[in-house]
């Protein structure tokens, strides 16, 4: 039977998701995306496939995915048909007609992810579904020390979960850098890379918030990467703060790339 393959850029508030992989009786993005493509297919059974397993708690604005269609749609038809009947938590940002052969999670080349920190005494509730509440002092200078340290090719099993099946933890860091903003006393940290593992980017959260609070030192990132051992680094953060921004399929595209890097598959 003919298929036709579509490339779907999505965005969603992932806090009611139990996250993006289909779960018996769980709320996920892949179960909802599955349910209103099958009422589209008329019954026919569609699969869809991510660039990544956002977890419970996880948002994205540039989640990728592909699925074969039984039929042709033109894309801006399949695209105002799925934005009208999925829910209000996801939204379809573009629709594509692909290549057969193109997959969404084994040729991402690099992705982007961003973790927010609400430093105010006080949560702000209006954003206590989408940022980290830490009411410590935390110091930039400290931080941006601590992030430099990740930058490159590392053995990353320290900051992996220990539930991670991946073997090869040996992953890139293209991109590590935060942004404050003063008057709102919000932190945006940026890390792009070529990959990565289970939980990893909270892990290394957990850290950079200790450092920036002074309660561990920059200089102990390359330590705790040459011990790997999961021991060694610290708690993993909460899932809210964290967010999929974009998944590049060009190396060209991706910010800070160098092809001295290692480019390893995607966990």
């Amino acid at each position: 039977m003919t298929t036709y393959r579509y490339k779907i850029v999505l965005s969603y508030d992932g806090t009611e998701f139990s996250g993006f992989q289909v779960q018996p009786n769980k709320r996920t993005i892949q179960g909802e995306l599955e349910k209103t493509l099958n009422k589209m297919s008329k019954g026919h059974t569609v699969k869809v496939h991510g660039a990544g397993r956002t977890d419970a708690g996880v948002h994205a604005r540039g989640q990728v995915v592909h699925f074969d269609f039984p039929f042709y749609i033109e894309p801006k038809g399949l695209h105002i048909g799925l934005n009208s009947m999925t829910p209000e938590d996801i939204t379809a940002t573009n629709v594509e007609l692909t290549d057969a052969d193109f997959h969404s999670r084994f040729q991402a080349k690099g992705k982007m992810y961003k973790y927010t920190i609400d430093n105010n005494q006080f949560r702000d509730p209006f954003i206590r579904n989408y940022a980290y509440h830490h009411r410590y002092p935390m110091t930039l200078e400290l931080v941006e020390e601590a992030m430099s340290y990740l930058i490159g090719t590392h053995d990353f099993t320290s900051f992996a979960s220990t539930k991670s099946e991946v073997e090869d933890k040996v992953r890139t860091i293209y991109q590590a850098s935060v942004e404050r903003d003063t008057s709102s006393n919000t932190w945006v940290f940026t890390f792009v890379g070529n990959g990565f593992l289970y939980n990893m980017i909270r892990i290394l959260m957990g850290i950079l918030v200790e450092v920036a609070s002074g309660k561990r030192l920059a200089s102990d990132i390359p330590l705790i990467i040459q011990a790997r051992d999961r021991e060694a680094a610290g708690k993993t953060l909460a899932p809210e703060g964290l967010c999929m921004e974009q998944v590049y399929y060009d190396e060209k595209d991706i910010p800070g790339f160098t092809d001295e890097g290692d480019d390893r598959p995607d966990a």
